[in-house]
């Protein structure tokens, strides 16, 4: 890896040749540690218990990169030592201006996140997700003279919707990818401004951004928030917000906007204002659920890559999860190292994370999802005009909710 010192690098290619060599591997996370890479040396730690769990090498290397303390050397000082680096640290850092986050005459400077490897294929499961998406999305990007020959207008933006936690910004950012297109990511600390006026020029700026950098998608996070009813609100400054974003929406088809895609997402789409799920605005919706069973186990295992494991059934785990978000997902596999590390520094033996760990955090996690359904109950059946939430009253009678 770059930035390894060479001794490191011949140890890693050794390694590789001879994985199941023990005391090589712990010496190679010795010298990880030493360097400052304590993750990596808990992974080697890991893999060398795997291949002999009784190594007291290997168990006393993972004690101390997982954090226990050295033993101080006889006599150490450690009050003079912390009053010596306390005299250390440079008076200059506090005296210093942070810089400042615009362009020089007072115009923010807005983030494009050059494109990436993230596709939609990255995405564990989802497969009804994904197939939406490319119909009503991604195909007709793909396709421009089909597009012109059937006269099909992308004018307008796509709107994700959907419980918290469940991977609609990772969506949107594989969407991007499989644009080749850059990524803008906006949340309403962006654009709101106490001045008058500040908001709405925050707004236009980030498209105009956009327009300089495409291809490009404007990814707009928490659109209830930047694009509430209007009816709702008594603040002058958030109406003319909504109507800015409005401006900006409507030109989205226009040639000075060739080359950007507008996508959303919202916890509430029934609180954004009407006026913004018109045609040629976010007149596309795209219900985004908990994570499905092969979703729940890719997810799963990208939490646990790097952590020391053992005997764990992934198949048994995520029956045991159905319903949770993402983030639930990732709360339960930290749950579960926190217990092991706990008892491993309340016993003085390292140990792995085992089955018993992750199924006791699934069973006092309770899926963050529910309270969203709740609501979204009613919704579907009291208040679903034009069917514009019909996906969402499938899926709750698939699951008996309705």
């Amino acid at each position: 890896m770059s930035g390894e010192s060479p001794l490191i690098q011949s140890l890693r290619t050794a390694v590789a040749a001879a994985p199941q060599d023990v005391p090589l591997r712990v010496h190679l996370g010795e010298l990880l540690l030493a360097d400052g890479a304590a993750d990596a040396a808990v992974a080697e730690a890991a893999v060398a218990l795997q291949h002999a769990p009784g190594d007291p090498q290997a168990r006393d290397l993972m004690a101390r990169a997982m954090g226990a303390p050295a033993p101080a050397p006889p006599g150490f000082d450690w009050k003079a030592a912390q009053q010596q680096v306390g005299d250390a640290v440079p008076p200059r850092f506090a005296q210093e201006a942070e810089p400042t986050a615009d362009g020089g005459d007072g115009a923010p400077v807005w983030d494009v996140e050059t494109p990436h490897a993230v596709r939609l294929a990255d995405v564990g499961g989802m497969q009804e997700v994904k197939d939406r998406l490319e119909a009503a999305f991604l195909a007709p990007l793909r396709n421009p003279e089909l597009r012109r020959l059937y006269g099909k207008s992308l004018r307008g933006g796509l709107l994700l919707y959907g419980p918290p936690g469940c991977g609609k910004t990772f969506v949107a950012r594989a969407v991007a990818g499989e644009l080749g297109a850059g990524f803008l990511s906006v949340s309403v600390e962006d654009v709101l401004d106490m001045w008058i006026g500040n908001s709405e020029r925050n707004m236009h700026e980030i498209f105009e951004t956009a327009r300089r950098r495409a291809p490009c998608v404007v990814f707009l996070d928490e659109l209830d928030a930047l694009g509430g009813k209007r009816s709702r609100t008594q603040s002058s400054g958030m109406r003319n917000t909504v109507n800015q974003l409005l401006t900006e929406l409507d030109g989205i088809d226009a040639a000075a906007n060739e080359g950007v895609f507008v996508l959303a997402a919202t916890n509430v789409p029934w609180d954004v204002d009407l006026a913004l799920r018109r045609p040629g605005r976010f007149d596309r919706t795209l219900l985004v659920l908990p994570p499905d069973a092969q979703a729940r186990e890719a997810i799963l295992r990208y939490h646990l890559r790097e952590r020391p494991i053992e005997n764990v059934e992934l198949g048994k785990l995520v029956k045991a999860t159905d319903g949770f978000s993402g983030a639930d997902l990732a709360h339960v596999c930290d749950t579960a190292a926190e217990s092991a590390l706990l008892d491993s520094a309340r016993t003085g033996t390292v140990r792995m994370i085992g089955m018993p760990d992750l199924l006791g955090a699934a069973r006092q996690i309770s899926p963050s999802t529910e309270p969203w359904f709740a609501s979204a109950r009613n919704v579907a059946m009291y208040a679903n005009d034009g069917g514009q939430y019909d996906d969402l009253v499938t899926y709750l009678k698939r699951k008996r909710r309705l």
